[in-house]
């Protein structure tokens, strides 16, 4: 797998909470479809507003105002959990999202509006859950809970509904900052450490599940910085407090009732298995969403893959840690600070990265134009390096021409694959026998080196393969659509 600093991760089937959302559950895994999403014709009250956040009077919006956190404190052996939900659930809210939708022409609803009234006009709705951060009616929730609304109405615990404008969104967290318009002064939820957190720890789950209302759910922290492929740069806490859809955008609260994470995910078909993004990622990203209503982020500018053990051994490596260069950005960050393909990045301002997924997360922190340090390993030895960020944009999804095979060739049996040369040099591979000890290889891929010597055709593979030493594992650099990345090839025996 391949990942680009400027691309979301593959994903395997997970499920963000919202709940019949209009915007949220488009983010869904296409295998776990929501069976609470539904277009509905019903209206909200009169109460709610349309959101332009594009447009929204940042003049006006008063300062943020954060309440104090609390000094550090030892974990006691038992807490008392009804004063804990009592003490943060009026802090926390009930998200109602609403989008216009146009009906297709042979609706039922042409029944009603006739053909010559226009497009018919119904709406969806979704349901999520936020909390305030700010007694002046700041609130934290998912992004994807308001993505493509035209109306949000929140509900206080007292049950008042009141109108909400969105102030920030961040997609690639999956966070947003919303402003409720009135109301006066709000409870607000104190924000705490995530990085703190103890596995085994107990945590406090508040939401909105199924639409039902605020609802109170106690469990521990199960894991921590879990990798699910749901955003660019998850950093997930797991934990096994009961949350459903509905509750995206929710609090975790530990014992003390700071807010320790935002509940976002949860994995279809597995008990007792909840995914909250750490509250340490939103206090980074705090400041941007209320000032400029995104975030802007550095970029290394280079394309990276796992490291795994037959990596490590093709690159001579101890043991598979770090992130494997496999591409880098003509003329961007790390391209400047003279990084290659092939190096393996293990370090980022002093921070150790054992695993590729942790790369974009530590990257992501500095703002463009920082300059970071960046330990990595070039043929076998650490060396070290100074890069200054690029502003990271978009993902570009244009594909490019496809390279065609001219003609089959002879397949080398003993590593199961059928290749066939190149017009301009390269194999093909065509085909992989299941038993093939080429695990990173895939048909379509176009092996153009093999143990840093160019590959022109078969010819030239076979003889190189041929000439290697028994179990020796070989490094391939291989193009895989538009990008390139680096896979083991074992030698098989003679």
């Amino acid at each position: 797998m391949k990942h680009r600093l400027t691309a979301r991760f593959a994903s395997f089937p997970i499920l963000l909470l919202c709940l019949a959302s209009a915007a949220g559950c488009q983010q869904q895994s296409a295998a776990s479809p929501d069976p609470d999403f539904s277009p509905s014709a019903s209206q909200v009250g009169s109460a709610s507003v349309a959101l332009n956040d594009s447009n929204v009077d940042r003049a006006g919006l008063p300062p943020l105002k954060l309440p104090e956190a609390l000094p550090p404190a030892p974990v006691p052996a038992t807490f008392d959990v009804a004063d804990l939900s009592a003490k943060v659930t009026p802090a926390v809210v009930n998200i109602t999202t609403t989008q216009k939708v146009s009906l297709p022409e042979g609706h039922p609803f042409d029944f009603f509006f006739g053909p010559e009234g226009g497009a018919p006009r119904g709406e969806r709705q979704g349901a999520g859950t936020g909390f305030i951060i700010d007694s002046q009616g700041y609130v934290v929730t998912n992004e994807h809970v308001v993505r493509d609304a035209d109306e949000v109405l929140v509900k206080l615990w007292d049950e008042r509904e009141l109108a909400a404008d969105v102030v920030g969104r961040d997609p690639k967290l999956d966070l947003a900052l919303l402003k409720i318009k009135s109301g006066g002064e709000m409870p607000a939820v104190r924000l705490g450490a995530s990085g703190s957190l103890r596995i085994g720890e107990h945590v406090l789950a508040v939401g909105n599940p199924f639409g039902l209302g605020h609802t109170a759910t106690l469990g521990i922290v199960s894991a921590k910085s879990r990798f699910i492929g749901a955003t660019s740069y998850d950093d997930f806490i797991q934990t096994d407090a009961a949350i459903n859809p509905g509750n995206s955008g929710g609090p975790l609260f530990n014992w003390r009732g700071e807010v320790v994470g935002i509940a976002t995910a949860i994995r279809p078909g597995a008990n007792n298995i909840g995914f909250a993004i750490p509250v340490d990622a939103l206090k980074d990203v705090l400041p941007q969403l209320r000032e400029k209503g995104h975030v802007v982020r550095g970029k290394l500018g280079l394309v990276f893959q796992p490291m795994s053990a037959e990596l490590a051994k093709a690159l001579k490596l101890p043991g598979p840690k770090g992130a494997l260069i496999a591409q880098i950005e003509s003329g961007g960050s790390a391209a400047r600070a003279g990084l290659k393909a092939g190096d393996v990045i293990i370090a980022v301002n002093g921070k150790d990265i054992l695993h590729a997924e942790e790369l974009p997360r530590n990257v992501a922190r500095n703002p463009p134009g920082a300059q970071i340090a960046v330990s990595f390993l070039r043929d076998g030895k650490r060396q070290e390096t100074k890069a200054t960020l690029d502003t990271l944009e978009d993902d570009a999804t244009a594909k490019g021409p496809q390279m065609r095979s001219p003609k089959a060739a002879p397949a080398n049996n003993k590593l199961g694959v059928q290749v066939s040369n190149v017009k301009g040099g390269g194999v093909r591979v065509e085909a992989i026998s299941p038993a093939s000890p080429l695990k990173e290889v895939r048909p379509g891929d176009i092996v153009l080196e093999v143990d840093g010597k160019a590959i022109k055709d078969v010819d030239a593979l076979e003889a190189l393969l041929g000439g290697a030493k028994s179990g020796a594992v070989l490094l391939a650099k291989i193009k895989r659509g538009d990008s390139i990345r680096f896979a083991p090839v074992p030698v098989p025996g003679k």
